[in-house]
C-alpha cells in the first residue's frame, strides 16, 4: 500500500457516522483485503493518550473499507476538531491506509 491518504471527515454530534472507501490497486482493480484486520482512532491531538474508537468493516476481495461511530459514541465528541487515521493489519505488518482531520458539528437536538 502506498502513503495514507488525506481525508478530513465531517461528523454531526449525536448521529450515526458512516463512511466508505474502495482501496484499488495501480490498475484499478479492488484490493483482495480478505485476513485484513483494522483499527481507527479519533482523538483531540496526535499526543493525546485519549481516544476513541471507530468500528472498521472491512470486506474480504471488495477493497471496502467501512467506518461507523453510532449516535451514542458521537455525542461523546465534545470539540469541533480532532484528528484520526485508519490502520490495516495484515500478519502483524501494519500500514495507515488514511489520515486527516476530524470536524465535529455539534447537536442542539437531544
Amino acid at each position: 500500500m502506498s502513503a495514507a491518504a488525506k481525508v478530513n471527515l465531517d461528523i454531526d454530534q449525536g448521529s450515526t457516522f458512516y463512511y466508505r472507501v474502495n482501496l484499488l490497486d495501480t490498475g484499478g482493480n479492488a484490493l483482495n483485503l480478505t485476513g485484513y484486520t483494522g483499527n481507527a482512532q479519533v482523538r483531540t491531538s496526535y499526543t493525546s493518550n485519549n481516544s476513541t474508537a471507530m468500528v472498521v468493516t472491512i470486506t474480504g476481495n471488495t477493497g471496502l473499507v467501512e467506518l461507523t461511530m453510532n449516535a451514542a459514541t458521537t455525542a461523546t465528541l465534545t470539540r469541533n476538531r480532532y484528528v484520526y487515521d485508519v490502520e490495516l493489519n495484515y500478519s502483524g505488518i501494519v500500514a495507515r491506509i488514511m489520515e486527516g482531520v476530524v470536524s465535529v458539528s455539534p447537536n442542539v437536538t437531544r
